[in-house]
């Protein structure tokens, strides 16, 4: 490391201005608030597939981890949890034996708008300390470092 650069960091360098360090506070804050408000006490990544699949309909666990930004092992393990809930059915493909399809199991039939309005929720709450400006401005710049 370029030895101007360690001396400089040294001198101004605080834990608490870290990007790392507040996006962590944020999440745990954000962690906090989804518990308080999750249906069927759904975990964050549990969530957003059930989401992306009351969406989509039937799906592939590949493409569904792809709509959810979740790796392969992940997405497997989101899976099987919420299958053994009954929350998502699992079927053989009838035209590609190696994949298998996924659909909603036994759920609300409103879930959809469940879902939706949970999360609406959640961010409403993460999002509360922010006037509206602010909210728009975070979304903004959270996406374009993602």
């Amino acid at each position: 490391m370029d030895q101007d650069l360690v001396g400089k960091t040294k001198q101004r360098y605080r834990l608490e201005d870290q990007v790392g360090f507040l996006l962590r506070l944020a999440g745990q804050r954000h962690a906090i608030i989804f518990q308080q408000f999750a249906p069927m006490d759904l975990t964050p990544t549990q969530f957003s597939a059930m989401v992306q699949l009351a969406k989509m309909g039937e799906c592939s666990q590949n493409e569904l981890g792809r709509r959810t930004a979740m790796d392969v092992a992940t997405i497997k393990g989101v899976i099987d949890r919420l299958r053994q809930r009954g929350l998502v059915e699992v079927r053989p493909d009838p035209t590609d034996k190696r994949r298998s399809l996924l659909s909603l199991g036994d759920v609300p039939k409103d879930v959809e708008q469940m879902l939706h309005a949970a999360g609406a929720r959640i961010t409403e709450e993460t999002l509360k300390p922010l006037t509206a400006s602010e909210s728009k401005t975070l979304q903004k710049l959270l996406r374009k470092i993602t």
